[in-house]
């Protein structure tokens, strides 16, 4: 019996969030530069979103770039950026065709410009659809995230407009990137690495954490599917007691 005829359509993640990584290390395998495995790494995001929009999941959280990634040899930033550029270009189409809805989150004012125009014409182009919600976080790291979130707090504060003692748990969340989805109920991380690496801290409170030492080029359906059955696996009590969750 494959994964997929395994998966229980009734008992889905609402939002799965990937940290695709091992493009380089697959790349180097290879004999190839780290641009190469970042090439092929697109494929696999094909596949994951085509295998979640197929299987009916809500919100699918890719973890594109992240602000450290700035830090990485110029040469291949300034490859992700183009490939991003052309990739968003030639996708469009299929995610409309597939009723797929794309959002950007991150800090976008450090991104070229021509990634950025492409970005905020994709999302344009997709804001009618229904189905699956694609979000790309770019240029993202989830300390920047709360930082920014304080400051915008703190900001409402000295203005008057929010007062200390309204500041609750919600208060916070309302003040992410995420504002608008559900926080992820499952989160992947391929190429045999246990870091959450900065990604989503606050919202990945309750997730359930998927580890995988497959390389991101070479991350399918299948692998997907493999996840979400060990998700399915898994009992999610939130701090109670088995036997409270059983009453």
């Amino acid at each position: 019996m494959s994964f997929k005829e395994q998966i229980n359509l009734r008992q889905l993640p609402n939002h799965i969030a990937i940290i695709m990584d091992g493009n380089g290390r697959w790349a180097k395998e290879k004999g190839q530069d780290r641009l190469y495995g970042h090439f092929h790494g697109v494929e696999s995001v094909r596949q994951v979103v085509e295998g979640a929009a197929e299987l009916g999941i809500g919100y699918l959280t890719l973890y594109a770039f992240s602000t450290e990634n700035w830090d990485r040899p110029e040469d291949e930033v300034t490859g992700l950026m183009e490939l991003l550029v052309d990739t968003i270009k030639k996708e469009v189409g299929t995610l409309n065709k597939n009723n797929i809805r794309l959002h950007v989150i991150g800090d976008l004012d450090m991104l070229p410009e021509a990634a950025k125009k492409e970005m905020q014409e994709a999302m344009e182009q997709t804001s009618a659809n229904t189905g699956l919600n694609l979000i790309m976080a770019l240029s993202y790291s989830s300390r920047w995230e709360l930082a920014e979130a304080i400051r915008k707090i703190a900001l409402e504060i000295k203005d008057g407009v929010l007062q200390p003692e309204q500041i609750g748990q919600q208060t916070l969340a309302n003040y992410l990137c995420t504002k608008d989805f559900p926080d992820p109920e499952l989160m992947i991380r391929t190429s045999g690495e246990f870091r959450i690496s900065n990604f989503l801290l606050y919202q990945l409170a309750y997730a359930e954490l998927y580890f995988t030492s497959v390389l991101w080029p070479d991350f399918r359906k299948e692998q997907l599917y493999q996840a979400i059955s060990d998700f399915q696996s898994r009992e999610r009590r939130f701090g109670k007691t088995s036997e409270q969750l059983k009453k």
